[in-house]
């Protein structure tokens, strides 16, 4: 009668402890993390121009990630290129303006 189970042995059973395992969760955020130190170590090409990435850290010890103005090397979340003077830089340098502050007190002529 050996084919009776003993309550204290586990038998030929595998649990959850002693298996390898691995969490979608963990597998994104590293990729992501490996992704993002990727994109800061590379140069974009856009508009004609290099353009490099810069990261900062944010309130809960993440990462976010910058465009760094080719024209005063700050950090930007969007960058612009000027039609007439063919540059590229962060709205500051190209001196760009929206609408509501460009009329800001005009009275506009129908």
């Amino acid at each position: 009668m050996n084919d009776l189970i003993n309550p204290y042995d586990s038998g030929n059973f595998q649990t959850i402890e002693n298996n390898q395992k691995i969490k979608i969760d963990e597998l994104v955020r590293n990729a992501q993390k490996v992704l993002k130190k990727r994109l800061v170590e590379a140069q974009i090409e856009a508009f004609d121009a290099s353009i490099k990435l810069i990261s900062s850290r944010t309130r809960f010890n993440g990462e976010r990630l910058w465009f760094e103005c080719p024209l005063c090397e700050k950090r930007a979340g969007m960058l612009f290129k000027d039609a007439y003077q063919n540059l590229t830089g962060c709205r500051k340098c190209l001196k760009l303006m929206y609408k509501s502050q460009r009329y800001k007190g005009m009275i506009e002529m129908c």
